[in-house]
């Protein structure tokens, strides 16, 4: 198991926890609109410690942004599993063929 499953898998264990006693669990009470302000938050400190070029900051905030992410995708019931479909459906395809079809 993948340090990305047993994270997903704990984030599903703390949908129904008590949100006084997990960050998840608070996160995801707080409903899919909050998780989703959270995530792109973590994702803008990302993109400034990659524009600063600080390797350990932006290591660091990347693996904010995928917890906040799969805290996002669980309060709207979308699973690590289903991400990983999607991204092996478009294996093997262009990024531009995947982008127009898309237009279309």
């Amino acid at each position: 198991m993948s340090a990305l499953d047993r994270l997903a898998a704990t984030i599903a264990a703390r949908k129904g926890a008590d949100p006084d006693g997990s960050w998840t669990a608070k996160l995801l009470a707080k409903g899919p609109e909050k998780c989703a302000e959270k995530f792109g938050e973590e994702a803008v400190e990302a993109v400034i410690e990659a524009v600063k070029g600080d390797r350990t900051r932006l290591t660091a905030e990347a693996a904010d942004v995928l917890y906040h992410l799969l805290v996002m995708c669980a309060a709207r019931d979308v699973s690590l599993a289903e991400i990983e479909a999607e991204l092996s459906r478009r294996e093997g395809q262009s990024g531009l063929d995947e982008k127009a079809a898309r237009k279309s």
